[in-house]
Protein backbone atom coordinates (compact mmCIF):
# COMPACT_ATOMS: atom_id res chain seq x y z
CA UNK A 1 0.00 0.00 0.00
CA UNK A 2 2.56 2.53 0.78
CA UNK A 3 4.25 2.12 -2.77
CA UNK A 4 0.80 2.32 -4.13
CA UNK A 5 0.60 5.58 -2.36
CA UNK A 6 4.29 6.89 -3.48
CA UNK A 7 3.00 6.42 -6.89
CA UNK A 8 0.12 8.54 -6.41
CA UNK A 9 2.33 11.56 -5.86
CA UNK A 10 3.71 11.12 -9.37
CA UNK A 11 0.56 12.34 -10.68
CA UNK A 12 0.98 15.80 -9.10
CA UNK A 13 2.99 16.30 -12.40
CA UNK A 14 0.44 16.07 -14.96
CA UNK A 15 -0.92 19.97 -13.24
CA UNK A 16 2.38 21.61 -12.73
CA UNK A 17 3.07 21.56 -16.80
CA UNK A 18 0.80 21.67 -16.78
CA UNK A 19 -22.52 17.74 -25.16
CA UNK A 20 -30.80 16.59 -31.61
CA UNK A 21 -31.65 13.03 -32.12
CA UNK A 22 -29.18 10.34 -32.83
CA UNK A 23 -29.12 8.91 -35.99
CA UNK A 24 -27.49 10.62 -39.31
CA UNK A 25 -24.62 13.65 -37.91
CA UNK A 26 -26.30 16.97 -38.75
CA UNK A 27 -24.80 19.31 -40.78
CA UNK A 28 -25.62 22.20 -38.96
CA UNK A 29 -22.59 24.05 -37.44
CA UNK A 30 -21.84 25.24 -34.07
CA UNK A 31 -21.06 28.87 -33.94
CA UNK A 32 -17.97 29.63 -34.89
CA UNK A 33 -15.29 31.65 -32.73
CA UNK A 34 -15.04 35.23 -33.00
CA UNK A 35 -10.99 35.06 -31.56
CA UNK A 36 -8.58 36.80 -33.00
CA UNK A 37 -6.66 35.00 -35.58
CA UNK A 38 -2.98 35.20 -36.30
CA UNK A 39 -1.92 36.25 -39.77
CA UNK A 40 -0.72 32.22 -40.53
CA UNK A 41 -4.41 31.23 -39.39
CA UNK A 42 -7.67 31.48 -41.24
CA UNK A 43 -10.48 32.90 -39.98
CA UNK A 44 -13.25 30.12 -38.99
CA UNK A 45 -15.89 30.24 -41.49
CA UNK A 46 -18.68 32.22 -40.06
CA UNK A 47 -22.26 29.74 -40.47
CA UNK A 48 -24.14 30.31 -43.63
CA UNK A 49 -27.70 31.20 -43.99
CA UNK A 50 -28.76 28.07 -44.98
CA UNK A 51 -27.41 26.04 -41.68
CA UNK A 52 -27.53 28.86 -38.93
CA UNK A 53 -26.12 28.41 -35.69
CA UNK A 54 -28.73 27.39 -33.37
CA UNK A 55 -29.87 30.19 -30.58
CA UNK A 56 -29.33 27.82 -27.59
CA UNK A 57 -25.62 25.42 -28.10
CA UNK A 58 -26.34 22.96 -25.69
CA UNK A 59 -29.38 21.95 -27.35
CA UNK A 60 -27.27 21.43 -30.16
CA UNK A 61 -25.84 17.91 -31.85
CA UNK A 62 -23.00 16.72 -33.96
CA UNK A 63 -20.90 13.70 -34.02
CA UNK A 64 -22.66 11.46 -32.92
CA UNK A 65 -24.93 8.80 -35.26
CA UNK A 66 -26.24 5.52 -34.35
CA UNK A 67 -23.62 3.35 -34.61
CA UNK A 68 -20.93 6.12 -33.62
CA UNK A 69 -20.11 9.07 -31.61
CA UNK A 70 -16.96 11.32 -32.04
CA UNK A 71 -14.67 12.68 -29.73
CA UNK A 72 -11.11 14.43 -30.06
CA UNK A 73 -8.21 16.28 -28.76
CA UNK A 74 -5.00 17.79 -29.12
CA UNK A 75 -2.45 17.15 -27.30
CA UNK A 76 1.83 17.57 -26.97
CA UNK A 77 3.37 14.62 -28.39
CA UNK A 78 6.52 15.66 -29.11
CA UNK A 79 9.19 18.23 -27.48
CA UNK A 80 9.81 18.58 -23.83
CA UNK A 81 6.08 17.56 -22.96
CA UNK A 82 6.11 14.44 -25.07
CA UNK A 83 6.63 12.40 -22.21
CA UNK A 84 3.64 13.63 -20.21
CA UNK A 85 1.28 13.74 -23.58
CA UNK A 86 1.64 10.83 -24.88
CA UNK A 87 0.97 8.88 -21.90
CA UNK A 88 -2.00 10.46 -21.16
CA UNK A 89 -3.11 9.66 -25.15
CA UNK A 90 -2.17 6.03 -24.38
CA UNK A 91 -4.20 5.88 -21.32
CA UNK A 92 -7.41 7.39 -23.10
CA UNK A 93 -7.06 5.18 -25.87
CA UNK A 94 -6.68 1.97 -23.85
CA UNK A 95 -10.37 3.03 -22.25
CA UNK A 96 -11.61 3.74 -25.63
CA UNK A 97 -10.83 0.27 -27.03
CA UNK A 98 -12.17 -1.30 -23.50
CA UNK A 99 -15.38 0.58 -24.46
CA UNK A 100 -15.34 -0.84 -28.18
CA UNK A 101 -14.22 -4.41 -27.62
CA UNK A 102 -17.24 -4.85 -25.78
CA UNK A 103 -19.68 -3.38 -28.38
CA UNK A 104 -19.54 0.52 -27.28
CA UNK A 105 -22.18 2.52 -25.44
CA UNK A 106 -26.14 1.66 -26.48
CA UNK A 107 -24.53 0.19 -29.87
CA UNK A 108 -22.39 2.74 -30.47
CA UNK A 109 -18.29 2.65 -30.83
CA UNK A 110 -16.28 5.75 -30.15
CA UNK A 111 -14.01 7.48 -32.66
CA UNK A 112 -11.25 8.96 -30.63
CA UNK A 113 -9.49 11.77 -33.07
CA UNK A 114 -6.35 12.94 -31.57
CA UNK A 115 -4.20 13.34 -34.80
CA UNK A 116 -2.89 17.20 -33.98
CA UNK A 117 0.51 17.39 -31.88
CA UNK A 118 -0.14 20.76 -30.69
CA UNK A 119 3.40 21.13 -29.03
CA UNK A 120 2.22 22.52 -26.24
CA UNK A 121 1.04 25.87 -28.26
CA UNK A 122 -1.46 28.29 -27.59
CA UNK A 123 -2.36 29.13 -31.63
CA UNK A 124 -1.71 25.46 -32.37
CA UNK A 125 -4.04 24.31 -29.82
CA UNK A 126 -6.57 27.12 -31.34
CA UNK A 127 -6.39 25.81 -34.42
CA UNK A 128 -6.95 22.08 -33.50
CA UNK A 129 -9.52 22.81 -31.82
CA UNK A 130 -11.49 25.07 -34.38
CA UNK A 131 -10.59 22.04 -36.80
CA UNK A 132 -12.22 19.48 -34.01
CA UNK A 133 -15.49 21.51 -33.59
CA UNK A 134 -15.98 23.04 -37.10
CA UNK A 135 -14.89 20.71 -39.40
CA UNK A 136 -14.46 17.16 -37.89
CA UNK A 137 -17.73 17.85 -35.78
CA UNK A 138 -16.49 16.31 -32.91
CA UNK A 139 -19.27 15.48 -30.33
CA UNK A 140 -17.16 16.30 -27.03
CA UNK A 141 -13.62 17.43 -26.61
CA UNK A 142 -11.95 14.84 -23.79
CA UNK A 143 -9.05 15.60 -22.27
CA UNK A 144 -8.15 18.92 -22.96
CA UNK A 145 -4.45 19.44 -22.49
CA UNK A 146 -2.06 21.70 -21.45
CA UNK A 147 -2.45 25.60 -19.34
CA UNK A 148 -1.55 27.42 -22.57
CA UNK A 149 -3.33 25.48 -24.63
CA UNK A 150 -6.34 25.83 -22.18
CA UNK A 151 -6.07 28.52 -21.38
CA UNK A 152 -5.89 30.02 -25.36
CA UNK A 153 -9.14 28.34 -26.04
CA UNK A 154 -11.63 28.50 -22.90
CA UNK A 155 -13.62 30.75 -24.36
CA UNK A 156 -13.64 29.23 -27.82
CA UNK A 157 -15.21 26.30 -25.89
CA UNK A 158 -17.65 28.01 -24.20
CA UNK A 159 -18.80 30.13 -27.28
CA UNK A 160 -19.05 26.71 -29.18
CA UNK A 161 -21.37 25.44 -26.41
CA UNK A 162 -19.74 21.71 -26.89
CA UNK A 163 -19.57 19.64 -24.11
CA UNK A 164 -15.95 19.41 -22.49
CA UNK A 165 -14.60 16.68 -20.32
CA UNK A 166 -11.83 16.50 -18.53
CA UNK A 167 -8.82 19.19 -18.50
CA UNK A 168 -5.47 18.70 -17.70
CA UNK A 169 -4.65 21.57 -15.87
CA UNK A 170 -6.32 23.60 -12.81
CA UNK A 171 -6.44 26.98 -14.20
CA UNK A 172 -9.32 29.54 -12.20
CA UNK A 173 -10.72 29.63 -15.37
CA UNK A 174 -12.51 26.11 -15.56
CA UNK A 175 -13.95 26.54 -11.55
CA UNK A 176 -17.95 27.66 -11.33
CA UNK A 177 -19.75 27.34 -8.57
CA UNK A 178 -23.75 27.55 -9.98
CA UNK A 179 -23.01 27.87 -13.72
CA UNK A 180 -26.16 28.00 -15.69
CA UNK A 181 -24.85 28.89 -18.93
CA UNK A 182 -22.05 28.10 -21.01
CA UNK A 183 -20.92 31.50 -20.48
CA UNK A 184 -20.54 30.59 -17.09
CA UNK A 185 -18.86 27.48 -18.34
CA UNK A 186 -22.14 25.15 -18.07
CA UNK A 187 -20.39 22.58 -20.92
CA UNK A 188 -16.72 22.92 -18.86
CA UNK A 189 -16.34 19.39 -16.88
CA UNK A 190 -13.15 19.75 -15.11
CA UNK A 191 -11.71 16.48 -13.18
CA UNK A 192 -8.16 16.86 -12.19
CA UNK A 193 -7.97 19.94 -8.67
CA UNK A 194 -9.00 23.30 -9.91
CA UNK A 195 -6.45 25.62 -7.51
CA UNK A 196 -8.99 27.72 -6.25
CA UNK A 197 -11.41 24.50 -5.43
CA UNK A 198 -7.97 23.06 -3.54
CA UNK A 199 -7.87 26.40 -1.35
CA UNK A 200 -10.82 25.76 -0.11
CA UNK A 201 -9.67 22.15 0.38
CA UNK A 202 -6.80 23.51 2.47
CA UNK A 203 -8.68 25.69 5.00
CA UNK A 204 -10.90 22.37 5.58
CA UNK A 205 -7.81 20.36 6.60
CA UNK A 206 -6.50 23.26 8.55
CA UNK A 207 -9.89 23.72 10.23
CA UNK A 208 -10.55 20.43 10.45
CA UNK A 209 -7.90 18.53 11.44
CA UNK A 210 -5.75 20.97 13.22
CA UNK A 211 -7.84 23.49 14.49
CA UNK A 212 -6.70 26.82 13.13
CA UNK A 213 -8.07 29.77 14.49
CA UNK A 214 -6.19 32.08 12.88
CA UNK A 215 -4.79 31.33 9.44
CA UNK A 216 -1.91 32.95 7.62
CA UNK A 217 -1.96 33.11 3.98
CA UNK A 218 1.51 33.60 1.61
CA UNK A 219 0.70 33.58 -2.14
CA UNK A 220 2.16 34.10 -4.98
CA UNK A 221 1.31 36.66 -7.52
CA UNK A 222 0.83 34.70 -10.61
CA UNK A 223 -2.17 32.29 -11.49
CA UNK A 224 -1.37 29.43 -8.94
CA UNK A 225 -1.51 31.73 -6.26
CA UNK A 226 -3.88 33.63 -6.64
CA UNK A 227 -6.46 30.92 -7.72
CA UNK A 228 -5.42 28.90 -4.34
CA UNK A 229 -5.50 32.33 -1.99
CA UNK A 230 -8.83 33.27 -3.47
CA UNK A 231 -10.46 29.76 -2.65
CA UNK A 232 -8.61 29.67 0.55
CA UNK A 233 -9.80 33.33 1.65
CA UNK A 234 -13.41 32.34 0.61
CA UNK A 235 -13.71 29.48 2.85
CA UNK A 236 -12.13 30.59 5.48
CA UNK A 237 -15.26 34.01 4.90
CA UNK A 238 -17.95 31.38 5.22
CA UNK A 239 -16.25 29.79 8.47
CA UNK A 240 -15.39 32.98 10.31
CA UNK A 241 -12.24 32.19 10.40
CA UNK A 242 -8.95 35.44 10.98
CA UNK A 243 -6.84 35.21 8.48
CA UNK A 244 -3.89 37.54 7.69
CA UNK A 245 -2.10 37.42 4.14
CA UNK A 246 1.02 38.40 2.30
CA UNK A 247 1.61 38.18 -0.72
CA UNK A 248 5.40 37.33 -2.63
CA UNK A 249 6.57 37.70 -6.43
CA UNK A 250 6.93 34.58 -8.05
CA UNK A 251 10.32 33.37 -8.62
CA UNK A 252 11.77 35.90 -5.40
CA UNK A 253 14.52 35.21 -3.58
CA UNK A 254 13.73 37.48 -1.09
CA UNK A 255 10.31 36.19 0.69
CA UNK A 256 11.28 37.48 4.84
CA UNK A 257 9.38 40.90 4.57
CA UNK A 258 6.14 38.36 3.92
CA UNK A 259 7.30 35.82 6.14
CA UNK A 260 8.03 38.26 9.42
CA UNK A 261 4.63 40.02 8.50
CA UNK A 262 2.97 36.70 8.82
CA UNK A 263 5.11 36.19 11.90
CA UNK A 264 4.43 38.89 13.86
CA UNK A 265 0.69 38.27 13.26
CA UNK A 266 0.19 35.44 15.41
CA UNK A 267 -0.97 32.62 13.33
CA UNK A 268 -1.11 28.98 14.38
CA UNK A 269 -1.57 27.29 10.39
CA UNK A 270 -0.40 28.45 7.26
CA UNK A 271 -1.07 28.41 3.95
CA UNK A 272 1.42 28.21 1.69
CA UNK A 273 -0.22 29.04 -1.95
CA UNK A 274 2.54 28.69 -4.34
CA UNK A 275 3.82 26.39 -6.46
CA UNK A 276 7.57 25.03 -7.73
CA UNK A 277 10.17 27.73 -7.81
CA UNK A 278 9.16 29.75 -5.00
CA UNK A 279 7.28 27.23 -2.40
CA UNK A 280 10.33 25.95 -1.34
CA UNK A 281 11.72 29.78 -1.00
CA UNK A 282 8.61 30.61 1.55
CA UNK A 283 9.38 27.18 4.04
CA UNK A 284 13.22 27.86 3.89
CA UNK A 285 12.39 31.28 5.31
CA UNK A 286 9.78 30.68 7.66
CA UNK A 287 12.13 27.69 9.08
CA UNK A 288 15.11 30.32 9.33
CA UNK A 289 12.86 32.92 11.13
CA UNK A 290 11.79 30.18 13.80
CA UNK A 291 8.00 30.54 12.98
CA UNK A 292 7.37 27.14 13.79
CA UNK A 293 3.84 27.06 12.63
CA UNK A 294 2.80 24.11 10.52
CA UNK A 295 1.88 24.80 7.04
CA UNK A 296 0.09 22.83 3.99
CA UNK A 297 0.46 23.43 0.00
CA UNK A 298 -0.67 22.47 -3.06
CA UNK A 299 -0.85 18.70 -4.44
CA UNK A 300 1.76 20.39 -7.77
CA UNK A 301 4.55 20.32 -4.87
CA UNK A 302 4.13 17.10 -3.79
CA UNK A 303 7.41 15.44 -5.57
CA UNK A 304 10.59 14.41 -4.11
CA UNK A 305 12.18 17.67 -5.36
CA UNK A 306 10.02 19.63 -3.34
CA UNK A 307 10.36 17.42 -0.22
CA UNK A 308 14.31 17.32 -0.69
CA UNK A 309 14.45 20.84 -0.72
CA UNK A 310 12.96 21.61 2.51
CA UNK A 311 13.03 18.58 4.92
CA UNK A 312 16.48 19.08 6.30
CA UNK A 313 15.62 22.80 6.94
CA UNK A 314 12.23 21.61 8.94
CA UNK A 315 12.87 18.86 10.95
CA UNK A 316 12.28 19.61 14.36
CA UNK A 317 10.16 22.45 14.06
CA UNK A 318 7.42 22.09 11.90
CA UNK A 319 5.63 19.79 9.18
CA UNK A 320 4.82 20.80 5.77
CA UNK A 321 1.49 19.06 4.80
CA UNK A 322 0.71 18.38 0.72
CA UNK A 323 -2.39 17.25 -0.79
CA UNK A 324 -3.11 14.43 -3.04
CA UNK A 325 -6.56 13.83 -5.79
CA UNK A 326 -5.81 10.25 -6.74
CA UNK A 327 -5.69 6.96 -4.27
CA UNK A 328 -5.66 3.65 -5.48
CA UNK A 329 -8.52 2.47 -2.92
CA UNK A 330 -10.23 0.45 -5.79
CA UNK A 331 -7.93 -3.43 -6.23
CA UNK A 332 -10.22 -3.78 -8.89
CA UNK A 333 -10.00 -0.63 -10.79
CA UNK A 334 -6.37 -0.38 -10.87
CA UNK A 335 -6.15 -4.16 -12.30
CA UNK A 336 -8.69 -3.65 -15.28
CA UNK A 337 -6.85 -0.67 -16.05
CA UNK A 338 -3.80 -2.81 -16.16
CA UNK A 339 -5.15 -5.04 -18.73
CA UNK A 340 -5.69 -2.54 -20.91
CA UNK A 341 -3.00 -0.56 -21.11
CA UNK A 342 0.19 -0.57 -22.76
CA UNK A 343 2.63 -2.68 -20.86
CA UNK A 344 4.94 0.27 -20.49
CA UNK A 345 2.21 2.41 -18.96
CA UNK A 346 0.96 0.08 -16.23
CA UNK A 347 1.59 2.36 -13.51
CA UNK A 348 2.23 5.62 -15.16
CA UNK A 349 0.70 8.10 -14.19
CA UNK A 350 0.28 10.29 -16.94
CA UNK A 351 -1.90 7.06 -18.91
CA UNK A 352 -3.91 6.62 -15.82
CA UNK A 353 -5.46 10.79 -15.99
CA UNK A 354 -6.13 9.52 -19.43
CA UNK A 355 -8.06 6.83 -18.76
CA UNK A 356 -9.55 9.39 -16.00
CA UNK A 357 -10.41 11.41 -18.67
CA UNK A 358 -11.92 8.78 -21.02
CA UNK A 359 -14.14 7.10 -17.72
CA UNK A 360 -15.81 10.41 -17.30
CA UNK A 361 -16.47 11.08 -20.73
CA UNK A 362 -18.54 7.41 -21.32
CA UNK A 363 -20.34 8.04 -17.93
CA UNK A 364 -22.58 10.29 -19.57
CA UNK A 365 -23.32 8.33 -22.32
CA UNK A 366 -23.73 5.56 -20.29
CA UNK A 367 -26.74 7.80 -18.21
CA UNK A 368 -28.55 8.14 -22.12
CA UNK A 369 -28.71 4.92 -22.83
CA UNK A 370 -32.16 4.12 -24.67
CA UNK A 371 -32.52 7.90 -24.97
CA UNK A 372 -32.03 10.93 -27.51
CA UNK A 373 -28.59 11.85 -26.48
CA UNK A 374 -28.13 15.66 -27.25
CA UNK A 375 -25.42 18.43 -26.29
CA UNK A 376 -28.34 19.45 -23.71
CA UNK A 377 -29.41 15.75 -22.62
CA UNK A 378 -25.51 14.79 -22.17
CA UNK A 379 -24.53 17.85 -20.04
CA UNK A 380 -27.49 17.06 -18.22
CA UNK A 381 -27.12 13.44 -17.56
CA UNK A 382 -23.18 14.64 -16.15
CA UNK A 383 -25.38 16.54 -13.59
CA UNK A 384 -27.69 13.74 -12.25
CA UNK A 385 -25.47 11.89 -10.13
CA UNK A 386 -21.72 12.28 -8.67
CA UNK A 387 -19.45 10.11 -10.76
CA UNK A 388 -16.98 7.76 -9.24
CA UNK A 389 -13.19 8.22 -10.09
CA UNK A 390 -11.65 5.05 -11.00
CA UNK A 391 -9.11 5.66 -8.73
CA UNK A 392 -10.67 7.09 -5.85
CA UNK A 393 -12.95 9.64 -4.85
CA UNK A 394 -16.00 11.38 -6.88
CA UNK A 395 -17.00 14.68 -8.28
CA UNK A 396 -20.31 16.44 -8.52
CA UNK A 397 -21.36 18.08 -11.34
CA UNK A 398 -24.93 18.85 -9.83
CA UNK A 399 -26.48 22.67 -10.16
CA UNK A 400 -24.00 23.38 -11.97
CA UNK A 401 -21.00 23.18 -9.94
CA UNK A 402 -17.36 23.25 -11.60
CA UNK A 403 -14.99 22.59 -9.04
CA UNK A 404 -13.16 19.71 -10.04
CA UNK A 405 -12.07 17.59 -7.77
CA UNK A 406 -13.81 17.81 -4.82
CA UNK A 407 -11.98 15.12 -2.29
CA UNK A 408 -8.10 15.37 -1.71
CA UNK A 409 -5.77 13.70 0.51
CA UNK A 410 -3.07 14.77 3.17
CA UNK A 411 0.50 13.96 3.25
CA UNK A 412 3.73 15.15 4.76
CA UNK A 413 7.09 15.49 3.75
CA UNK A 414 9.38 13.00 5.21
CA UNK A 415 13.27 11.95 4.64
CA UNK A 416 12.88 10.20 1.04
CA UNK A 417 14.07 6.65 1.35
CA UNK A 418 12.90 3.46 -0.48
CA UNK A 419 9.60 3.08 1.25
CA UNK A 420 8.49 6.93 0.89
CA UNK A 421 10.70 7.72 -2.60
CA UNK A 422 8.51 10.87 -3.30
CA UNK A 423 9.52 12.49 -0.04
CA UNK A 424 6.11 12.64 0.99
CA UNK A 425 4.11 10.37 3.81
CA UNK A 426 0.58 9.93 2.94
CA UNK A 427 -1.92 10.39 6.16
CA UNK A 428 -5.33 10.56 5.06
CA UNK A 429 -7.86 8.65 2.88
CA UNK A 430 -9.49 10.66 0.23
CA UNK A 431 -11.97 13.56 2.10
CA UNK A 432 -14.01 16.49 0.97
CA UNK A 433 -14.62 19.47 2.88
CA UNK A 434 -17.66 18.71 4.65
CA UNK A 435 -15.96 15.73 5.71
CA UNK A 436 -13.17 17.50 7.28
CA UNK A 437 -15.50 20.00 8.94
CA UNK A 438 -17.59 17.41 10.77
CA UNK A 439 -14.56 15.82 12.52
Amino acid sequence: MKKLFAILFSVVMILSITSCAAGDTTSTAPPASTADTTPSEEAPAAPSEETPAPAEPTSFVQGITDTEVLIGNSACTSGAYAAVGTPFLAGLEAYVAMVNDAGGIDGRTINFNHITDDEFDPAKGKAALANLVEDEEAFAIVGHFGTPVVGATIEDLKEYGIPAVYFATGIGQLYAEQATTNEEGYNIFPVQPIYVTEGRIMVAYAVGKFDAAKVGIIYTNDDAGTDIRRGAVAQLDELGIEYVEQEVTAGAADVSAAVTSIKNAGVDFIVVASIQGTMPTIVKELAAQSVNKDCITTYVNVSSAMSEAVVADIQGKFEVYGLGWVAYDDADGLALYQQWAPEEYAMNAYAQTGWIAAHFFCEGLRRLEGKEVTWESYMKALEEAPIKNPFGGVIDYAGGKRLGTQEMLLSRVVPTDETFVTGWEALTELASIDDLLKQ
